[in-house]
C-alpha cells in the first residue's frame, strides 16, 4: 500500500472489537513512533501502553464515551518539557508538536496492521496523571485507543480543498 492510500485508510474509529491487539503488532506500532523526528531530534515523547486489568479499567475513567471503554488497548502519549528543545527566537516549546508526529506515525502504523486509533484530546489530564503515576515533568496529552474496528468502512473524509488551505 503507497503512502497515500494508507493515509486515505486511516480514520478515527469509534467502535472496537474485544479481541485483544497481538504483541508484536504494538511493537511494531511502537518501533514506529520510536522512529518518528522530533526537533533537534530530542525526542521528549513517553509513551505508556495500557492493556489489560485493572489499568486498563482506570485509563478508561479518564474520558467518558463508550466506545472508548471498549477499546482493548489504549497508548497515552506524554511529554517531558524538561527534554524539549525550546526556539531561540520566541521560546516555543516544540514538545506537544513533536509528541503529535509520534501519534500520527502511531494512528498510521495501527491503520497498516489493520487497527483502529482515534487521537483523544479531551480526557482528565490530572486524573489520567493520578491514574498511571506520572512524574510532574512528565504531561499525558493524548489518549490513542487501540483495537480491531468493528466495520473496516473507511467513511468518506471531509476535507478543506487544496486551494482552500494555500496561502
Amino acid at each position: 500500500m503507497n503512502f497515500l492510500d494508507l493515509v486515505k485508510k486511516r480514520y478515527a474509529v469509534r467502535d472496537y472489537d474485544s479481541r485483544a491487539v497481538e504483541q508484536e503488532k504494538l511493537d511494531y506500532i511502537m518501533e514506529c513512533a520510536r522512529l518518528a523526528p522530533s526537533a533537534v531530534n530530542f525526542q521528549p515523547w513517553r509513551f505508556k501502553v495500557v492493556t489489560s486489568g485493572e489499568e486498563l479499567e482506570k485509563i478508561h475513567t479518564v474520558y467518558h464515551q463508550p466506545w472508548y471503554k471498549k477499546a482493548p488497548c489504549v497508548i497515552v502519549v506524554c511529554t517531558d518539557h524538561s527534554v524539549s528543545w525550546h526556539r531561540r527566537a520566541d521560546g516555543k516549546d516544540h514538545a506537544d508538536i513533536d509528541a503529535a508526529i509520534a501519534t500520527e506515525h502511531i494512528c498510521l502504523a495501527a491503520s497498516e496492521q489493520g487497527l483502529g486509533t482515534c487521537w483523544v484530546c479531551n480526557f482528565d489530564v490530572n486524573l489520567c496523571r493520578e491514574v498511571l503515576n506520572l512524574p510532574e515533568n512528565i504531561s499525558p496529552i493524548a489518549l490513542i485507543p487501540v483495537g480491531y474496528p468493528t466495520d473496516n468502512n473507511t467513511p468518506e473524509k471531509k476535507r478543506k480543498t487544496i486551494e482552500e488551505i494555500s496561502l
